[in-house]
């Protein structure tokens, strides 16, 4: 939290807010101060909310926060049920809520300029359907969605050419390139033409050629037709499926309702219906057709260069300054004034905000609960397409699940197993290969030994003949076997039927009765079933409706709560003014001095003497400075002159020195060489 106040305290020092805040300043603001800078921030995104808030009401004010944020696409944190205490916070300027707010909008400044400047043209008005009957208000709304759509292809474009970074030269080479190209496609198409002329019958074949080539456009509009036709027949289908769901639901609804609930849901669809068409569509389409209006006003005016731009800027950053000057003031001097209708009037906002919210929950939880349904046709079509059979529901999805759990685990351990069986085959491959050689090398020496003794071949008969003897003696055991098994197996087999038969007597008679008992069992435990679903129904319904009551209660009585406490903080605060008007009138009228020191007004009167009489010791000295200016820079230019040359004269009597050195040396040397 340190680090996103943080944050927000440095973004709101630079360009172009210039607040010169920090941490203790910041952290100290009041809740209206905190709204009236959350509303700058918002007017530098959008310079059509750079007002003072407190020219307008709270629920004006919070209407139009909250547009704007919604425009922004802000997702304030926390669920779906946190929104109303959300909005609550924004009306009192909740450090909480608004925090958050400022460190969103802050990280991300330019992206929102972009998005408010394309929402001011792209948020469509919307018109209701008995308007667009008269054939005025439709031309003048299908006007208005054709430019809506020229505005999104010019702004694409623009934004392509931005990010391209094609440049004016580049262009007139391409068109210069182009221009080369066509001359050069004129020049070959004229050549063939002269050599075409010399063929037979060449108007003929150039008459084929054309037909052909009409015919492939042709071919080409039908399959562009047929596709078109195919995308058609797919939307009225994806609508058919969507007409019969919205049938089978409304029939599950008629079966399962009773006319009083169905009257129920009629009032209560008509009373959203009529306040969405009374009270919510005409504000916002009066503030669409004022904003509509600036719009013109500003399309209607000249073009201005930069410059023009970059003037009026500075304008306006000036007055913004002097506006939070004059605000800061004002807050300074401002005193909240008891009322007698304010509670109520506080009750009345918070009660038509609840209500909108409410209205635009319903609205949102309808238009997803269509995108849903859209979503659901899409993939059961798409299911349809790849594998043509129904969608798993419920308890048919969780017997899959598990079915394919247990296969999985079926598999898993098979492949264990023919890892195990792999890797036991491996093995038992290379001992029979190692067997094998070995057996090759022994039958080597035995056939050398018996072609050393000269009876090659006897060790091969002599194994043939065991090996026949060897199949023979099994094949007749296993005949004996066999048959005797056989006549066991009969007679055990005739033994055991006769005994199950006659163990069996008696439990299939109880069975029997069993099973009648069952039936009667079952009949009387759904008649039971039914009767327990009706009544848990009934209780559930009676359930949520009082939860629904006690959760509004609560609401209510949190409400009043914030009310009561607010209240009587407004009560301490006018019992502390009056309190402290009270003593300075006593002291500003108390015939003693010393008590009229304590007052204020003189304390205030004592500072301002000894402030203007300061001011014109210092009015003095200022013009003592300026009449003593002129001399004293001419001084102070004589003795920079006086210290040039002196400066000078030191490296003139330096470099004699130097020089009288060098030539009494040149001298000394001389005479040595004379001596020598």
């Amino acid at each position: 939290m340190s680090d996103q106040i943080q944050f927000i305290v440095e973004k709101l020092n630079q360009e172009p807010f210039r607040k010169n805040y920090n941490l203790i300043t910041f952290d100290s603001l009041e809740s209206m101060q905190l709204l009236q800078l959350l509303n700058d921030v918002l007017g530098e995104i959008d310079p059509k909310h750079a007002v003072d808030i407190r020219e307008e009401l709270p629920e004006q004010t919070a209407k139009r926060i909250l547009s704007l944020l919604g425009i922004l696409k802000y997702k304030p944190p926390g669920s779906i049920s946190d929104l109303s205490a959300f909005r609550q916070g924004l009306v009192t300027g909740s450090k909480p809520v608004i925090h958050p707010v400022l460190h969103w909008l802050l990280q991300r400044t330019n992206e929102l300029k972009k998005r408010a400047y394309l929402a001011r043209f792209l948020v469509k008005l919307e018109v209701p359907a008995e308007f667009l009957q008269d054939d005025t208000v439709a031309d003048i709304n299908k006007q208005y969605e054709e430019l809506m759509e020229a505005f999104k292809n010019l702004h694409k474009e623009c934004e392509q050419l931005k990010t391209s970074g094609f440049s004016t030269a580049e262009i007139r080479r391409d068109i210069s390139a182009m221009e080369e190209e066509k001359d050069q496609l004129i020049k070959r198409v004229e050549r063939l033409k002269k050599r075409v002329e010399t063929v037979q019958n060449h108007q003929r074949m150039l008459e084929i050629a054309r037909q052909l080539r009409l015919e492939k456009e042709r071919e080409e509009s039908l399959a562009q037709q047929k596709q078109e036709q195919k995308n058609q027949l797919f939307h009225a289908e994806q609508r058919l499926q969507r007409a019969q769901l919205q049938l089978k639901e409304m029939h599950h609804a008629v079966v399962d309702s009773k006319p009083e609930s169905l009257m129920k849901k009629l009032e209560e669809e008509i009373n959203f219906n009529s306040y969405l068409a009374t009270e919510k569509i005409p504000r916002e389409l009066e503030s669409k057709k004022n904003s509509m209006y600036f719009l013109q006003k500003v399309v209607a005016e000249p073009a201005m260069s930069q410059s023009d731009l970059s003037v009026l800027e500075i304008k306006i950053n000036e007055v913004n300054a002097q506006m939070n000057q004059l605000i800061e003031k004002r807050m300074m001097k401002y005193e909240p004034i008891d009322s007698k209708f304010s509670m109520y009037r506080q009750q009345a906002s918070i009660i038509s905000r609840k209500k909108e919210a409410k209205a635009e929950e319903l609205q949102a939880a309808k238009e997803e609960m269509s995108s849903t349904e859209r979503q659901m046709l899409q993939k059961t079509s798409q299911a349809h397409e790849l594998e043509g059979s129904e969608v798993l529901k419920g308890d048919e999805f969780k017997h899959y699940v598990n079915k394919l759990r247990s296969k999985n685990t079926f598999y898993k351990k098979k492949r264990l197993e023919i890892a195990e069986i792999t890797a036991e085959y491996g093995i038992l491959q290379r001992t029979e290969e190692l067997l094998k050689q070995r057996h090759e090398a022994l039958q080597q020496q035995l056939q050398s030994i018996e072609d050393k003794k000269g009876i090659s071949g006897y060790s091969f008969t002599q194994e043939e003949l065991e090996r026949v003897s060897a199949v023979k003696s099994e094949m007749d055991e296993m005949k004996g076997r066999t048959l005797d098994n056989m006549s066991e197996m009969v007679k055990k087999l005739n033994a055991t039927v006769a005994e199950k038969k006659a163990s069996l007597a008696p439990v299939i008679k109880e069975l029997r009765q069993l099973r009648q008992k069952c039936q009667e069992l079952t009949q009387e435990r759904d008649e039971k079933k039914t009767q327990y679903d009706s009544c848990a129904a009934g209780l559930e319904s009676n359930r949520s409706t009082l939860e629904q009551e006690v959760k509004g209660l609560l609401e209510e009585c949190a409400q009043e709560e914030s009310n009561y406490h607010s209240i009587n903080c407004m009560k301490r605060n006018l019992e502390i003014q009056l309190q402290r008007a009270r003593e300075e009138m006593k002291a500003y009228v108390s015939p003693d001095p010393q008590e009229r020191r304590k007052a204020i007004r003189e304390q205030y009167t004592r500072i301002i003497l000894e402030q203007e009489n300061l001011g014109k010791k210092l009015r003095e000295k200022q013009k003592v400075v300026r009449e003593s200016h002129g001399p004293n820079m001419k001084q102070m230019k004589m003795w920079q002159d006086f210290e040039q040359l002196m400066e000078c004269k030191r490296e003139c009597f330096l470099k004699q020195q130097n020089q009288t050195a060098i030539g009494q040396v040149i001298q000394e040397g001389g005479k040595d060489r004379l001596v020598l």
